[in-house]
């Protein structure tokens, strides 16, 4: 199986961004690294079975293709969809956040 490149959008990288921010300024470094491990890791995952992720916001919003993978340790998705050439990471999103309002800035 060929791993896919995983591209995240500026909106991804803005919500990691946001994440690692949020665990410094509570004083827990150490988290945020271990976030970024988690995020690689789960990065890695969907680079290699992108199919794997749960398609439930992707039907509840009507976004054909939308999945979304827990990252392993933490209350943070991905939310991504498959393309021919490469995974698109829409965004990384904390799991008590309103999914569907955050999801539709994003379109």
């Amino acid at each position: 199986m060929k791993r896919k490149p995983v591209v995240p959008r500026e909106q991804a990288v803005r919500d990691v961004e946001d994440a690692v921010d949020h665990y410094v300024s509570e004083g827990a470094a150490h988290a945020a690294i271990a976030f970024i491990d988690a995020l690689e890791k789960g990065y890695a995952h969907i680079g290699l079975y992108p199919a794997t992720g749960s398609p439930r916001y992707g039907h509840e919003l009507s976004l054909p293709g939308l999945r979304s993978w827990l990252l392993t340790g933490f209350p943070y998705l991905i939310f991504y969809i498959e393309k021919v050439d490469h995974v698109d990471v829409w965004r990384v999103l904390h799991g008590q956040r309103d999914i569907p309002a955050s999801m539709r800035e994003a379109e």
